[in-house]
């Protein structure tokens, strides 16, 4: 596995080592030692998630402010444009975000440490997005920017795939401006 670092100091996207042939293939997706190894960090994963979302479903900016989520994050099935947000007040990258492309058949895996928002946007027909956290799922700790703030300035994909508009969950429809979100100090 090799670690390639993002312009967000401890985000980093991870390529796994793929042995395959014409029967398929095969990746170690995870192992403890290794990831130590390549990010310096020990961490304990709590909790895997599998989501599925069909073209133009847009998930984030979220982030849980207490009860912080490191995320392990990649795709199984199709593609999606993953962003990570720093809003770590301290920080100097704060509100500055780095976005890669994960999809089923280049096997990246993006490294979300807590302190960032994060989010997707689904590129294919659909996508079967997996991820790792560091810590539990506390929905009343979670928050969201808005995916569109100026402020940050991400630049999606959505038109280079066909995307008119992105499909949003009423949550990340009342996602708020960085400036007027809760952040980490």
């Amino acid at each position: 596995m090799q670690a390639i670092p993002t312009a967000l100091a401890g985000v980093l996207i991870l390529e796994p080592r793929v042995f395959g042939d014409d029967r398929g293939f095969f990746m170690e997706s995870y192992n403890r030692r290794t990831f130590a190894a390549l990010t310096g960090l020990d961490v304990d994963f709590v909790q895997d998630n599998h989501s599925r979302s069909a073209r133009g479903v847009l998930r984030g900016l979220h982030y849980q402010i207490r009860q912080p989520q490191g995320k392990l994050v990649r795709v199984a099935r199709g593609a999606v444009f993953d962003v990570a947000v720093d809003i770590r007040r301290g920080s100097p990258t704060f509100g500055q975000w780095v976005g890669a492309e994960l999809t089923e058949d280049n096997h990246r895996q993006l490294w979300v440490p807590p302190g960032l928002a994060h989010g997707f946007v689904v590129l294919s027909d659909s996508a079967d997005f997996l991820y790792k956290t560091t810590d539990y799922y506390a929905p009343e700790h979670e928050r969201c920017i808005a995916w569109d703030d100026s402020a940050i300035g991400i630049r999606w994909p959505l038109a280079a795939h066909g995307i008119e508009a992105p499909r949003l969950s009423a949550k990340d429809r009342a996602g708020l401006p960085l400036a007027q979100a809760e952040v980490f100090d």
